[in-house]
């Protein structure tokens, strides 16, 4: 069954999904839009969409039957129950809300009309996340017990509307959702603490540095950290288990498993002289007991989450981004915000 899509808020990222959809898919059709700003009206007319100059005649036209939500995070609210009471399925760019209250709106709204109601966590489906997870999966790694995730940008800039508090601007609403969601979706366990450290370094009012550490009830601790003057730029990915470590560079997804080799250890550390002092205990191993192995291959397609909505849709498939698990990274992000604020860390039952 084919499908029709039509777009409130065509910024930069309703571009991204307008060029994405129209390269990847036949069955799946973005047709109209509606912005406040007469610019991206223009914009979009001149890409061959039917534009409208009102919400309500956008919602009253029926040329569609899923809608995007993709404004400022402050009118997600807003503009997803306006969509689903008027008798549409909702697919919202994230963060899906600003705090659990807005989310429980939307998705009580949901239930009453019976439609469909998704959220944009299209990173589940990254390459280097996807990685990750089947390394995770197969315990290429051994049993892990720490998993790091961080994004380096070197530019010290906030783009647009994301600057602004009022808007639900900031890293931890921007990348952060991200990067948690990922370690969400992958590991299995309850989060019972987070830890959060936020930093405003060049914006007048967001973050655009923060640290997360929060334990799973299992024994991991994950650490995310996103930064948009990082000079220096760390791993996109660390993980240390039981039986090896995997590290994964930067975005090109190059990286490597290292593992102890299986035969009995024959050599006795001995006290090592370096330029920052004598250490035994952190004395690098023998070359020849460490094997390095290619990272899994993987592959993976943003597209496959808008064909999950349509399969979804049409009865073919049960939903992959659900609201629960939408719920559960925006009530990490609420405990994010709260400990940053207290200056400690707070326990949860997440």
């Amino acid at each position: 069954m084919s499908h029709k899509l039509g777009i409130i808020g065509y910024g930069g990222m309703a571009c991204w999904h307008h060029d994405s959809i129209k390269a990847n898919f036949t069955d799946l059709t973005v047709v109209a839009a509606y912005d406040i700003d007469e610019g991206r009206r223009e914009l979009a007319k001149s890409r061959g969409l039917t534009v409208f100059e009102t919400a309500d005649e956008f919602l009253a036209s029926h040329l569609f039957d899923i809608v995007l939500v993709a404004t400022p995070n402050n009118f997600h609210c807003d503009y997803v129950c306006r969509a689903l009471k008027a008798g549409y399925n909702v697919v919202c760019e994230k963060p899906v809300a600003l705090n659990c209250a807005e989310l429980d709106l939307m998705e009580q709204t949901a239930k009453e009309t019976g439609k469909l109601f998704s959220v944009h966590q299209n990173r589940r489906w990254d390459q280097d996340y996807r990685i990750v997870k089947e390394a995770y999966e197969k315990g290429l790694v051994g049993k892990p017990f720490t998993v790091e995730s961080r994004v380096h940008g070197q530019g010290g800039m906030v783009h647009g509307w994301r600057e602004f508090k009022v808007a639900g601007g900031g890293m931890v609403y921007d990348w952060g959702v991200h990067l948690i969601d990922q370690i969400l979706d992958m590991i299995p366990s309850k989060v019972v603490s987070v830890y959060a450290n936020l930093h405003v370094v060049r914006t007048k009012e967001v973050d655009d540095y923060f640290k997360l550490v929060f334990r799973f009830e299992n024994g991991i601790t994950a650490q995310v950290e996103v930064g948009t003057f990082n000079l220096v730029q760390l791993p996109r990915w660390y993980v240390c288990g039981s039986g090896g470590a995997l590290v994964i560079e930067g975005w090109d997804c190059s990286g490597k498993i290292i593992h102890t080799k299986d035969h009995l250890m024959k050599w006795e550390p001995v006290v090592v002289q370096t330029k920052a002092g004598p250490t035994r205990t952190m004395a690098p191993r023998p070359a020849d007991t460490l094997e390095e192995l290619p990272l899994p291959h993987v592959e993976t397609s943003w597209s496959s989450y808008y064909r999950n909505i349509m399969d979804t849709i049409d009865g073919k498939a049960e939903l992959i981004v659900t609201i629960p698990s939408v719920r559960r990274v925006l009530r990490v992000i609420e405990a994010c915000f709260e400990s940053d604020k207290r200056g400690e860390g707070v326990k949860t039952d997440i």
